[in-house]
Order: C-alpha cells, then sequence, then structure tokens
C-alpha cells in the first residue's frame, strides 16, 4: 500500500468520527446528546435527608460522617456527576445533583440503608404466611395479611406498626341479570350497577408509635387505622416480577407480603441466619447467568461460608425427606427449600437448594442472586452497587425534595464562552506566527481535538461545570505540546539537511517516543486518582485521561495524516514557508543552566519558605467547600434572577457566597432562595438579613450550619491517589529512564505544588473545589514538560560519550528551550484570558493554573534537570568527566558558534548533538516501544565519530 493511500484512509477514518461526532452536537439528528451542565450551569435536585436512628441507639457525628460518604460513593458509581453533599444540623443531609436522568430513583437509591438479611425461608416464616405443611403463602394485601395477627400484636411490644387510609369510594360495574320478554321467553341483559367498596392504602410505616404520628402532630387522622406487628416478626415485600412464591390470589398491585421471624440478636440460632456482615463487598458485583439473565454474584466471609453451607445442607435435607414422603414421586425441585435473600424488607430472590445435587449444602463462599426473567441488568448494577457501598449506619428519610437553580448566572456562562474564544484565537494566532504552514496544521489538529474531547463528553454523560469548562481549554492549550514536539523536531531535522519531507517523516518518528512517554506518565496520574478519588477529583481525573488519551491520537494520527496528504505539492518542500529555515535562534537562551543551579535552588527556596511562613501564620483561605458555613433561606413577595440576589449579597461584604433559587421558577426568577456563605457572627447575619430584607423584601428567614461539601474523607481519597501515582510513576520512569531520573520527576512536581499552594496563602485567595482541579492540572503538567526534557537527555547520553553529563543536560535543555518556552506560553494564552475575561470564579481557577504552569515550567528546566545532573554525576563514569567544564573555550572548530574568535564547549556541543541526531535513523514503532536504540548504517557511524571528533579540543581525545 502507497503511503499517500495509507495516509487517505487514515484521514477517511478521522472524517467518519468528525461526521458522528458533528451528529452527536447537532440538535435534531438521531444521535443528538445535549451536554449535562452542573449545578453551577443549570441548577439541579436537592434532597434533603433525616437521620432516624434505630430504637436504643444515640446518632452520632460518626453515624453522619459515615453516611455522607457512602453517599458521595454511591452517587459516584452512578456516574461523574459532580454532586455537592453536605450535613445540614445535627442530623440532616443535603445532597444536590445534576445530570442524573430519573431524580427520583437516585434519591430512593442515595437514602438505602442496604441492610442485606438472608433467611431459610420455609422454615422462618410465621402466622398466615405458611400453611400446615409448612409452604409459603403470599398475601396480595399487607392490611389483610396483619388484620390477621392482631391479637397475637397485642401481646409484648409490636415490633413495628403500619399506618393506612381507610377510604370508601363507589364504584361502577355491570352485572348480568335474567329478564322475561313479551312473548314469555327468558333473556340475559347487562345492567349497570354501583358497588360501596372500602379501600385501604398504606401511608406509613415506623418503629415506634410516636415516630408514626409524629407527623400528624401525634394524633391519629379520621379514616386513619393502625396495625401492629406482632413481636420478633417482620414483613418482607414480594414483587411479582421476583417470582413470589405462594402466590394464590391475583395481586393488582404487583406486591404480595409475608411475616418471617425476627431474632437478629439471638445468639444461637438467630433469624435471619445470615446478614450484609457476613458478605465481602468486593466480590459482589453485576453479571450474567449461566442462561443469559441478570445476576448478582456473593461473596461471604469465612463465618459467612461455614453459616451457608449448615443453612442450605437442612434446607436439602428437608427437601429429600418431602420428596421421599411424596413416594419420589413427580418433579424433585416442587419439594426443594428455598433461601430468601432480602435487601431492607423486600425480598430480591428465593434460589432453591437442589438436594439431589447439593445432599450435603453448599460450600460457598460464593453464591448468587438471580434476577429472574423480568429482571435487567440495570437492576441488578443498582443492588449490585447498593451492596458495594455498604450499608448506612441509620435510616434516613426523606422530608424534602425541589429543583434549585444555578449557583452562577448566564452572565458566568457567557464570560466562560468570550474567555474559551479569545483563549483559542490567541493560540491559533501564536501557532501560526511560530510555525506557518505547520502551525496551520497543528491548528486543524487542534480543531478536531476539540471535536473529539466534547463528544467524549457527551459519550461519557460528564457532568460539566464552570471550573471543569476552564479545565478544557487548559487541556486544549496543552494538547498543543504534542505538536510542539514534533515540530521542534521537524526544524532540527531541516536545519541538518534533510528535506521537509524527509524532516517530518523523521519528526514524527524520533518525536513519538517523547510524547508517548509524557503521556502514559500523565494517563497513570488520572486513571489512579479516576479509580481511587471521588467527587470533583473524580470529574478531573476523567477527563484529564480522556484529554490525553485524545491529544496522543490527534497529535500523531490526525497531523500526520494531513501532512502525508500534501507532501506531493511542490510548495510543500519549502523550508521558509514550513517556517522550518534557518539555524537556531534565541542563541541568548544558550547559557550555562548547570552552573548556576544553586542560584535556582536558592530562588525556589526563598518562595517555598515565604509560603510556609505565610502558611504557618495566617493558613489558607478555606472556602465553604472545606470549612462549612451559614445557610440562610428566605422568601420574597417579587420575583428575583439568581444575578440580582448575587449583587445583593456581594454589597453586604459576602462576595463568594453561594446563591441559589429553589422551587419552581417562571422566566428564570424565583421566589424561594437560600444563600450559603462562611460560617457568620450575629452580627453579621444581622446585617445580612437586614440588607435582605431591605432591598429585596425578605420574609420568612432561617439560618442553619452546613457542613463543607468537599469532606475528609474526599481530600483522604485524593491524597492517597496522588501517592499511588507517584509509587506507578517511578516504576514506569525507572523502567524507561532508569530510578535516577525518576526522583528528580517527583521531587519537581512535589515542588510545584508546594509553591502553588504558597503562592495561594500569600495571596490569600480563596481555596475552593476549582483550586483543587487547579493544583491537579498542575501535578499533570509538571510532570509532562519535565518528561519532555528527560526524554532529550537520555537520547543525548548515547550520543555525547566524552562530554560531562552537566553539558549533556545543558545542550538538552538548549535543544528543547525553545519547546518548553513555546508550550508555556501556548498554555498560559488561555488561562490569561480566563484570568482577565471571566467572572470571579473563573479568576480564582485561572491564577491558581497560572502560578501552576509557571512553577512546572521552571522547575522542569532549573529543579529536575539540576537535581538530575547531581545524581548522575556521582557516578563513576560521569564522575570523570566532570574536570571538563562546560563552558572552557576552544579552537573554532565549527561554524556558527564563534565568539570573539573562539567557540565554547557548550556551543559545539550543541552543533554535534543536532548533526547526531539528524543523522540517528527514524526509529520503527517497536523501537520506540521498548525504546530499542536502532543500529545506525556505515555512514552515520562515521559521521558521529567525526562530530565527536570535531568537538575534542585541537583535535585530541581527553
Amino acid at each position: 500500500m502507497s503511503d499517500r493511500r495509507k495516509y487517505l484512509l487514515l484521514m477517511g477514518a478521522i472524517a467518519i468520527a468528525l461526521i458522528g461526532t458533528v451528529l452527536l452536537a447537532v440538535p435534531g439528528s438521531p444521535i443528538h446528546k445535549k451536554p449535562t451542565l452542573g449545578l453551577d450551569l443549570q441548577g439541579g435536585l436537592e434532597v434533603v435527608l433525616v437521620a432516624v436512628p434505630p430504637k436504643g441507639h444515640t446518632l452520632t457525628a460518626d453515624d453522619m460522617n459515615r453516611s455522607i460518604s457512602i453517599m458521595q460513593n454511591r452517587i459516584n458509581k452512578l456516574g461523574v456527576s459532580e454532586p455537592e453533599i453536605r450535613k445540614q444540623g445535627s442530623n440532616q443531609i443535603v445532597i444536590q445533583i445534576a445530570g442524573i436522568h430519573d431524580p427520583a430513583a437516585a434519591a430512593k437509591l442515595i437514602g438505602k440503608t442496604a441492610q442485606l438479611m438472608l433467611f431459610d425461608f420455609e422454615n422462618d416464616l410465621t402466622g398466615p404466611s405458611k400453611d400446615i405443611n409448612g409452604n409459603p403463602i403470599a398475601t396480595p394485601s399487607l392490611y389483610e395479611l396483619l388484620t390477621q395477627v392482631q391479637k397475637q400484636a397485642a401481646k409484648g411490644t409490636p415490633q413495628s406498626y403500619y399506618l393506612f387510609h381507610t377510604k370508601t369510594v363507589k364504584v361502577k360495574s355491570t352485572k348480568k341479570t335474567t329478564v322475561k320478554g313479551k312473548n314469555g321467553k327468558s333473556t340475559t341483559v347487562t345492567k349497570p350497577v354501583t358497588k360501596t367498596v372500602v379501600k385501604h392504602s398504606l401511608v406509613s410505616s415506623a418503629d415506634t408509635l410516636t415516630g408514626l404520628l409524629k407527623p400528624y402532630g401525634g394524633k391519629l387522622r379520621p379514616n386513619d387505622k393502625i396495625l401492629k406487628v406482632p413481636a420478633n416478626t417482620i414483613v418482607i415485600s414480594c414483587q411479582t416480577a421476583t417470582g413470589c412464591l405462594g402466590a394464590r390470589a391475583l395481586s393488582p398491585s404487583g406486591s404480595y407480603y409475608y411475616l418471617a421471624q425476627f431474632f437478629p440478636n439471638r445468639k444461637a440460632n438467630p433469624i435471619p441466619e445470615m446478614t450484609g456482615a457476613d458478605l465481602v463487598l468486593s466480590g459482589t458485583r453485576a453479571d450474567f447467568g449461566p442462561t443469559g439473565g441478570p445476576i448478582v454474584t456473593l461473596q461471604f466471609t469465612n463465618h459467612g461460608s461455614n453459616q451457608f453451607q449448615k443453612i442450605t445442607r437442612q434446607e436439602a435435607q428437608r427437601g429429600q425427606t418431602k420428596f421421599d414422603l411424596a413416594g419420589k414421586q413427580g418433579d424433585p425441585t416442587t419439594y426443594a427449600q428455598h433461601f430468601a435473600i432480602v435487601l431492607d424488607g423486600q425480598l430480591e430472590s428465593t434460589p432453591y437448594i437442589d438436594f439431589q445435587k447439593n445432599p450435603d449444602g453448599i460450600p460457598g463462599p460464593n453464591a448468587e442472586i438471580d434476577l429472574g426473567n423480568g429482571g435487567s441488568i440495570g437492576q441488578a448494577k443498582d443492588l449490585a452497587l447498593i451492596l458495594q457501598t455498604g450499608a448506612l449506619p441509620v435510616t434516613f428519610k426523606q422530608i424534602e425534595r425541589t429543583d434549585v437553580s444555578a449557583t452562577l448566572g448566564k452572565d458566568s456562562l457567557t464570560q466562560a464562552w468570550h474567555a474559551a474564544l479569545i483563549g483559542l484565537i490567541l493560540v491559533a494566532l501564536f501557532l501560526l506566527l511560530l510555525y506557518r504552514f505547520l502551525g496551520l496544521i497543528a491548528v486543524m489538529g487542534l480543531a478536531i481535538y476539540g471535536l473529539f474531547y466534547y463528544a467524549a463528553i457527551l459519550l461519557f454523560n460528564v457532568t460539566l461545570t464552570l471550573p471543569g469548562f476552564a479545565g478544557i481549554i487548559l487541556t486544549i492549550g496543552v494538547a498543543a505540546d504534542a505538536n510542539v514536539v514534533v515540530f521542534e523536531r521537524i526544524k532540527e531535522e531541516v536545519r541538518a539537511g534533510k528535506s521537509v519531507r524527509a524532516a517530518i517523516a523523521a519528526g514524527y518518528g524520533k518525536g513519538f517516543h517523547t510524547i508517548l512517554d509524557a503521556n502514559v506518565v500523565t494517563a497513570i496520574t488520572a486513571l489512579v486518582l479516576f479509580l481511587i478519588a471521588v467527587a470533583s477529583v473524580k470529574g478531573f481525573a476523567l477527563m484529564l485521561l480522556i484529554g490525553t488519551v485524545i491529544s496522543l491520537v490527534t497529535a500523531v494520527a490526525a497531523t500526520r495524516g494531513l501532512l502525508g496528504l500534501l507532501a506531493g505539492f511542490k510548495w510543500f518542500d519549502n523550508p521558509r514557508f514550513m517556517g522550518a529555515q534557518g539555524q537556531q535562534t534565541a542563541k541568548w537562551l544558550q547559557i550555562d543552566f548547570m552552573r548556576r543551579r544553586r542560584l535556582w535552588f536558592a530562588i525556589s527556596g526563598v518562595i517555598i519558605i515565604a509560603g510556609a511562613t505565610s502558611l504557618g501564620v495566617r493558613g489558607l483561605n478555606l472556602g465553604i467547600d472545606f470549612k462549612g458555613g451559614t445557610q440562610v433561606t428566605f422568601n420574597t413577595h417579587k420575583a428575583f434572577t439568581q444575578p440580582q440576589v448575587a449583587a445583593v449579597t456581594a454589597q453586604s461584604g459576602e462576595r463568594d457566597a453561594v446563591v441559589q433559587g429553589r422551587g419552581t421558577s417562571s422566566a428564570g426568577k424565583y421566589k424561594q432562595w437560600q444563600i450559603r456563605t462562611r460560617s457568620l457572627s450575629g452580627a453579621k447575619q444581622s446585617a445580612l438579613s437586614d440588607d435582605l430584607r431591605t432591598k429585596l423584601g425578605a420574609y420568612a428567614s432561617g439560618v442553619k450550619n452546613v457542613s463543607s461539601s468537599f469532606g475528609h474523607q474526599i481530600a483522604l481519597d485524593a491524597i492517597w491517589g496522588i501517592f499511588v501515582s507517584l509509587a506507578l510513576i517511578v516504576i514506569y520512569i525507572t523502567l524507561r529512564f532508569g530510578w535516577k531520573y525518576s526522583l528528580p520527576v517527583i521531587l519537581a512536581m512535589l515542588h510545584d505544588i508546594v509553591i502553588t499552594v504558597g503562592v495561594y496563602s500569600i495571596a490569600f485567595k480563596e481555596v475552593s473545589v476549582a483550586t483543587v482541579a487547579a493544583v491537579l492540572t498542575v501535578l499533570g503538567y509538571s510532570i509532562y514538560d519535565t518528561i519532555i526534557i528527560f526524554d532529550r537527555v537520555r537520547e543525548n547520553v548515547p550520543l555525547m560519550r566524552r562530554q560531562p553529563f552537566a553539558t549533556i543536560v545543558n545542550v538538552s535543555l538548549w535543544e528543547t528551550i525553545r519547546r518548553s518556552l513555546a508550550t508555556t506560553f501556548i498554555t498560559l494564552l488561555p488561562i490569561g484570558a480566563l484570568e482577565f475575561f471571566g467572572g470571579a470564579t473563573l479568576k480564582d481557577f485561572a491564577f491558581a493554573l497560572m502560578v501552576g504552569v509557571a512553577s512546572g515550567a521552571y522547575s522542569s528546566i532549573f529543579i529536575a534537570a539540576p537535581l538530575l545532573t547531581i545524581w548522575k554525576e556521582r557516578e563513576p563514569e560521569f564522575a570523570k568527566r566532570k574536570q571538563f567544564a562546560p563552558g572552557d573555550e576552544i579552537a573554532p572548530t565549527v561554524g556558527g558558534g564563534r565568539r570573539r574568535g573562539k567557540v565554547d564547549a557548550g556551543t559545539a556541543a550543541l552543533a554535534a548533538s543536532e548533526q547526531s541526531l539528524a543523522s540517528e535513523p527514524t526509529p520503527e514503532l517497536v523501537d520506540v516501544v521498548t525504546s530499542a536504540p536502532s543500529e545506525p548504517d556505515a555512514q552515520a557511524r562515521r559521521e558521529k565519530r567525526r562530530q565527536r571528533r570535531r568537538t575534542r579540543p585541537h583535535g585530541r581525545a581527553r
């Protein structure tokens, strides 16, 4: 296959993918999807849950904190929805979610207690739920079932209470009657009749009578009736789709009910025989069974396995006995006993025990819940999700559910779009100015990258928040770096005398391993954070991972395909048109970086000490995302927009307050409001309330304390994610470069984080969740930039066999510093647009990014490279070469490097290095992946020897 046809097929595949992307984004197309906007951009659902501790248990702060952690985990397993979860008062949890398709189902799933109970089904049933032969009876009406056991419930303390509402309704129906006609013959006719029917609907249930009647002022309403559940008895419900055993009458509601014994705290022979404590949560997952139906696999602990075998053995023995008494006639499964799996009082599955196949029971430790023919894989995933995330320590009841407005107005979104557009235009202009036609190719590649990125957001249903929007603008700037790496290599090849077409082929071939290493290290960080962390950290990690993969594809495939298709034109071989003519410019950048390393360390030390001092004296200005604060709720007679209320709040001195409308809206205006701000003293609360009352006519105000939405556990998860990713990065860099390369990478990254946090403390900027995303972005950027430089060092080491390591590093920096500066400038352009044209939230986000990116660029050159030099110069091989200072002047032997009639060794080494790099053959893909050095041909080896001789003073070896 010719190269042109290969590139044509490649661009055809990219074009098809772009068409699919456009169809995803264009309204009216069959596959159109809308982006899911976050709470700050479009509002969402707010659910308020109140904790209901069990009998004899006092609600603790640990109960609430653990519940918040579990709910956070559940929501994020539903998708990267970036929810806000915070504690309100002492016993309430407020959850705000954007991007969930079914709010009612999500709210129900969040609040489930996941109380798993496993019963020996037939043996544990009691009362009307079992006939004289021990067979189960499913009752279609809970009211009728409980009515039969009220005498037993009067003895002792009832287990629980159910409140029913009784209503008498008239139902129209028809009745057939026989009527005699005039001719004496009888005929049957249908006549309409009206019947009086008494209906009993379930209102609520509770463990105590006081709790049952509390919503109604402690009094029983007219037409309501309370039915008790006998002591040591529990109600188990069953949906028809589950397959309810013993269902003899049709249930209009599709639900059936059983009564079972309940002795959970009995040491000997407890009922239920097993609970969720006997389950290994990590071994629980949704799957497909042998018949193709959805199942949930379970894994038991050692105690659970023993108990499971004991119960199933007893069931197998009972089933065999029944079969024997029946004369061993008929289907054996008719006599089999069942193991009931009950979740939150609802029967999920009743698998039978095959006594012929398992006469001694099932040993475990594995079992499964079969959802049956009516179940779906989605239901299996939801059930597995509840079990995986563990049981809530207390029960929660939903007391309020309402819609809330966006925390930011349309003005903020407009500012973000303007900042994005200006930033992208600046990046495009810079690339065109620096690389001419290659810059145009880079702009086209970035456009493809942006479209693919947007498609990924739609396909993965990622909730897009304003900081996330800003992060996307940043990643587009960083994605240009891959093109910059390749284009700088192309310029080197052109300066070495190759044609433009040959230089492009060599630039992509030799630059690919550099891009690959940098992207793999960044992807490791993103992947670990995604797997370990939660909340906004998880969302950031997913977008970083997607962006890294897409940038690698577009930089290597899309731009290479475009250049490959254009290679046949005559104008294509013009170096000036391609911006690749002439010698390396900016000679003033070729300073001796390694000789001044103490100066670089001192500069960083001063900044770090200043930041540490600021942190020690006044710390960080933590926002309500971290510290919690005060929530003020109020109503207004007149409807207002979010920006109008936010303006009044800002005038009262609470510029960073989160303002949301609640309930229904009309043309974007609300009459119900809530404001969350930092903790306010009594005087400031009064001042804010007065301003709201005077300027907005606020009334019915209420004040509550709210906890942080970025909890302690989320922070720990993020920190653990960083540590795990660092360990993996050390392993990867050790395998690809050597262990001495890994330590400077890690230290440079830690340097950037410390600098960013310190400067944030000095500036006393408010720290929000957006700031965390910015710091994590800095982490990825810093690693990427350092790997690019170290890759060139690794490449130069075998080519500069007689040079001191400091000279090798200096030359490597000179060869990559244009790329580093260009990438930093390209990245800072969109960030600067965010800083100057964005709103308050974007400005804080952009500030952290500007500090971090500048620190990352600095540390790669002035911290990581000198640290590597210090490490490597301790090796015996390089210790011998230290006597040859990189700044020594030698006789002129190479053109272009003259300084007052002489050439310094560093400049000569740079020229020799570029010639040697150009003489290296373009590696194949296997060489790139394995990093195995390609064997140069004889002419290339001779050229290397000539270059080495030119760098020796007076042509003699040292």
